[in-house]
């Protein structure tokens, strides 16, 4: 059995270089190395959390092949980032114009989370535990509908 200890990076499939440090900057990730011999932006926050930009995607007629089509193929479908404060990732969110495409929303397990899409279509979605924020301080939280 391999022993894992935590998840070192994730890597996000992205076509602009730019437009997806723009997007992350937003989230808190600053750029920590470009690598020269890959098509490899790596980004960090001040937590240490670390993403892998691979600028090699090639554009799916602005959808996203795991989630915005009939057919579910495999494939890992979001990436789950923790947040501190629900109400100050909403207040940003709204600050820069990005939509969420589902939520606030709990699971009915102490979190609650929106998700939002970056400009390539990829799902991701911020989490914050429940006790951190009076949920009736959440304006629009629901119950998450697994058909939205």
């Amino acid at each position: 059995m391999i022993t894992i200890d935590k998840i070192d990076h994730i890597g996000i499939r992205v076509t602009d270089r730019n437009r997806a440090l723009s997007f992350y900057q937003i989230l808190g990730f600053e750029l920590e190395l470009e690598v020269d011999f890959d098509a490899v932006v790596i980004i960090k926050n001040t937590q240490g959390v670390e993403l892998n930009l691979i600028v090699n995607g090639v554009s799916q007629d602005n959808k996203n092949i795991l989630m915005d089509m009939p057919i579910k193929y495999t494939g890992i479908t979001h990436v789950a980032l923790r947040v501190a404060d629900i109400n100050q990732v909403l207040q940003t969110l709204k600050q820069h114009h990005i939509k969420i495409t589902q939520g606030p929303v709990t699971f009915g397990d102490g979190h609650v989370s929106v998700f939002i899409r970056d400009p390539d279509k990829n799902t991701i979605e911020l989490r914050a535990r429940l006790n951190s924020v009076d949920a009736k301080q959440i304006e629009g939280l629901v119950f998450y509908d697994p058909n939205v």
